[in-house]
């Protein structure tokens, strides 16, 4: 990178924003009385000297989590925070609540923070002193038992091995097996069957020549790391407390971050949803834009140690949602961001995120919601609406971008009908940067 080309992700929309809090936002349109809570989002906020700026990954830096209070159809404060203590690999990536805290999270090692309503950083909290190793960006809820699961990684102590942990309905970890790994792989996120917890193995690895030469985030494409998927048995790592029993199967020469959802079959084989990449950290030494992910379906046989991969739509897209309520069983939609994180987007001029897409996984017909030149939606977090029976009868939240004007709204769609446009619009006092995740926290699961 010549110091003509800086580094596109600590530009445009990636560029980091200041502390603020605005009360009564301007909003277009009608919020619906069942918004009483917060959405939250989570993302990197550099604002940390660098030593490096060349260097410097998308994925390192300061989180910053934002947040807007919504009830009684006002949106009653914006405020975002910084996420505290700093570390390098500072809890910069989803933030949710559980058991009655909000949590900011981050993978590859680094404990949860915990933030209070108003989102202060309270500190960083082990689940109570319960977590003995690391955690993940990306825990799995089990509507059935109330538990979170996750699978972690820990650069650069645990080279061998990930750890599978099982968060209570209390807030307490109840159990941390041992899942043996090569290559000390990057494991972004997992998946949950009433049967198995998911592993993806991909290849993805540490790499050495990176750390020598100074990259601070030192995973890169290795083609030579043979891909695979684990299927763990929730049962026997319960009663056994070890993954003796996982099966490993085959998977495609891929990249992947985010599963959407994943379900067991009568046959005994599981199907899985996932953004899937032909490479990721190849030729980018700064983020993972090398090439686009599309809207994969993985069908894994642990009959035969194999998987099938069809592709359900070609289009570029990430950051995939569904509708929590059909977490671990058979469903039909997922809603993705329309992202680009090469360099035909990810240019600096904010040109990231385009339409939100609603896909039919079962007939394969994508719809799409556009919001215009210069204008596009970050990760479409799901809304169910109270009384409703369809799996699309609910509103998606999107952060949207206009980097045209500089700043950012948050729109409300009928997740039914994508077509009929928002039903909300909030204008937020301040552009916030694309960062990663968020989610809708309702009063009722953590209030003030």
């Amino acid at each position: 990178m010549s110091a003509t080309a800086p580094n596109r992700y600590l530009t445009g929309n990636a560029a980091p924003v200041a502390e603020t809090t605005a009360f009564d936002l301007p909003v277009t349109g009608r919020i619906p009385d069942a918004f009483e809570g917060r959405w939250l989002r989570n993302g990197p906020n550099p604002v940390e000297p660098l030593a490096d700026p060349e260097k410097h990954h998308w994925f390192l830096g300061t989180g910053m989590v934002h947040g807007v209070r919504l009830r009684g159809g006002k949106a009653e404060w914006y405020r975002n925070r910084t996420v505290l203590p700093d570390q390098p690999f500072g809890a910069n990536t989803s933030v949710g609540g559980f058991a009655g805290t909000t949590w900011a999270l981050v993978e590859g090692g680094q404990p949860p923070v915990e933030l209070g309503y108003e989102l202060d950083t309270i500190g960083a909290n082990r689940f109570f002193d319960t977590l003995a190793g690391p955690f993940s960006a990306h825990p799995k809820y089990d509507p059935a038992t109330g538990e979170l699961h996750a699978m972690c990684y820990r650069y650069p102590e645990m080279s061998d091995r990930l750890h599978y942990v099982v968060v209570d309905v209390d807030g307490r970890v109840i159990r941390t097996v041992d899942v043996p790994v090569p290559d000390m792989p990057m494991v972004h996120d997992m998946s949950l069957t009433d049967t198995y917890a998911v592993v993806y193995d991909q290849p993805v690895t540490v790499s050495i020549e990176r750390a020598l030469e100074g990259f601070p985030f030192p995973m890169a494409w290795n083609p030579d790391h043979p891909p695979r998927v684990g299927l763990l048995p929730r049962a026997a790592a319960r009663s056994t407390g070890t993954a003796d029993a996982i099966v490993w199967c085959d998977a495609p020469q891929k990249g992947m971050f985010h599963p959407v959802n994943a379900y067991d079959t009568p046959d005994g084989k599981v199907v899985i949803h996932l953004c899937a990449y032909d490479r990721l950290f190849d030729s980018d030494r700064n983020g993972p834009g090398d090439t686009h992910a599309r809207l994969e379906q993985w069908i894994v046989d642990p009959a035969t140690g194999t998987t099938a991969a069809t592709v359900v739509n070609d289009e570029r897209q990430e950051f995939p949602r569904h509708n929590p309520a059909f977490a671990l069983r058979e469903y039909r939609y997922a809603y993705t961001a329309e992202t680009v994180f090469g360099s035909e987007g990810f240019d600096g001029t904010g040109n990231v995120h385009g339409a939100t897409i609603k896909t039919d996984l079962v007939t394969g017909r994508a719809e799409r919601h556009d919001y215009g030149p210069h204008r596009g939606g970050a990760e479409p977090v799901f809304v169910a609406r109270p009384g409703g029976t369809a799996e699309d009868d609910g509103w998606l939240i999107t952060l949207v971008y206009d980097s045209a004007e500089d700043r950012s709204e948050l729109h409300l769609l009928n997740a039914d009908d994508l077509s009929a446009g928002p039903e909300a619009i909030i204008s937020l006092p301040q552009r916030v940067p694309f960062g990663f995740h968020g989610d809708w926290v309702p009063d009722h699961r953590v209030g003030p």
